[in-house]
């Protein structure tokens, strides 16, 4: 009898997320019946949201339930369809989770094009690539001449935001861990700089690339690079608050003096893409059209195997991505 590898949720982290938290399974490969359609996953996303569903809290997202197969976002080829809308072969990308086969009411899921490759449709061309297009476009707004900050420059957001910052005729500096990092952000993605958090010379790196202060900050760590950046505002400064990958894993969240929010009247905002359902059709069709025309690049982290998954989501969580991090099946 055919089976479908899944990998669920084994038990909720104290600390630290670890591979030992999650266990392999193997099930009765679904048998599809009307209404449904059964897809074979290429890939899967691994994204830094993650981390917080495996602690069973309120928050913005369902949390993972233990001994489910862990959610996640996939894309691949539909084999079997009893949906009119959706056809055998047809390539689709939507919530399949982490496993070999997700079987599927077709709610969430959508048919992708093979024109660029299928992994783009989970990072630069999916929700990394729409969450970088909504924070600079609909909270940072950035005007030609303005200096832009990018914190995890060389990440699936983050190196999406430089460069589209970059065409609207910002300064884009970005901010990563490592010169390797720093050197991909400067060299391939087209920052003006790129500064080293790690480096022990970071503050004060910052503060000469910062002479022209901040006018809009995309986050995506919080920490102390954040508490740097603070003192560059401007007046009337914009923050996207994207994520705090920082604080994911237990650390404390830092927060500045709140009078400098006041004294330069700056604006702060955290935001979820997916509140915003409205803004998917037209970034997805931009972002689609600059990848397709090599105007738009972007980087992968691609382990190989299923079994590889929950340490890809550790190895994200400790930076060790470059770029959009993802799980080839086939």
């Amino acid at each position: 009898m055919p089976v479908n590898k899944q990998i669920v949720l084994d038990s909720r982290p104290t600390g630290k997320v670890s591979a030992a938290n999650f266990r392999l399974v193997e099930k009765e490969l679904p048998t599809t019946y009307d209404g449904y359609i059964l897809v074979r996953n290429h890939y899967l996303s691994l994204d830094p949201y993650m981390r917080g569903r495996l602690n069973d809290v309120k928050s913005y997202a369902r949390p993972q339930q233990v001994d489910e197969v862990m959610g996640g976002a996939t894309v691949g080829e539909v084999v079997e369809s009893h949906r009119a809308e959706f056809a055998v072969g047809d390539f689709v990308v939507g919530p399949g989770g982490w496993q070999q086969f997700s079987m599927a009411d077709g709610m969430g899921w959508r048919k992708v094009s093979r024109e660029i490759p299928l992994s783009a449709y989970l990072g630069v061309v999916g929700m990394p690539g729409v969450t970088a297009w909504y924070g600079l476009n609909e909270i940072i707004k950035p005007k030609a001449g303005e200096t832009v900050v990018v914190s995890a420059a060389s990440g699936a957001v983050g190196g999406v935001v430089g460069q589209l910052a970059k065409a609207k005729g910002a300064r884009v500096i970005g901010i990563a861990g490592g010169r390797e990092k720093c050197a991909y952000v400067r060299e391939e993605l087209g920052f003006d700089a790129c500064l080293d958090y790690k480096s022990g010379r970071f503050e004060g790196e910052l503060s000469v690339s910062l002479q022209d202060g901040i006018d809009g900050l995309f986050e995506n760590v919080g920490g102390e690079p954040f508490l740097q950046c603070v003192k560059h505002f401007n007046d009337f400064a914009r923050i996207a608050v994207c994520g705090l990958i920082a604080s994911y894993e237990g650390a404390p969240t830092i927060f500045p003096n709140m009078l400098m929010f006041i004294a330069r009247r700056i604006k702060m905002e955290g935001f979820i893409v997916g509140d915003h359902p409205d803004v998917w059709p037209k970034a997805l069709a931009e972002l689609g059209d600059l990848v397709g025309a090599g105007r738009l690049k972007y980087r992968e982290t691609v382990r190989q195997g299923l079994e590889a998954t929950p340490q890809a989501l550790v190895d994200l969580l400790h930076g060790g991505n470059f770029g959009k991090m993802l799980v080839k099946l086939v």
